[in-house]
């Protein structure tokens, strides 16, 4: 089992910047930030494994940046330049052997 704390979500202008957080209950291997999107599935934003290799999805490239303080057990998700379109949940989402767990969503508002 895994506890997800996130933190972070809020309103911001067009263009601006924001930050998110998530804090794990222990070492965790795959830690990653997802996004509800329109349909059923959530989609994958960024991951970053253990070690630090890390995963973007294409609208992700060159805005957003995912790191991780492993001594922490936390991610964050720095995200820049935001636009209207990146309205959304954003989820934290952590995997290892045994254990696959969601945070809780934390709202993202991109709006003037």
């Amino acid at each position: 089992q895994v506890q997800l704390e996130e933190s972070g979500g809020g309103l911001v202008r067009p263009g601006g910047s924001l930050t998110l957080s998530c804090v794990a209950s222990r070492s965790i291997h795959v830690m990653a930030w997802y996004r509800q999107g329109s349909g059923n599935q959530r989609d994958v934003v960024a991951l970053i494994t253990s070690g630090g290799s890390t995963t973007y999805a294409e609208f992700a490239k060159g805005r957003f940046t995912i790191s991780r303080d492993n001594a922490k057990n936390t991610i964050y998700l720095q995200m820049n330049d935001l636009r209207p379109e990146d309205t959304d949940v954003y989820y934290c989402y952590v995997a290892d052997v045994g254990v696959r767990e969601w945070g809780q969503g934390t709202q993202v508002t991109v709006s003037s």
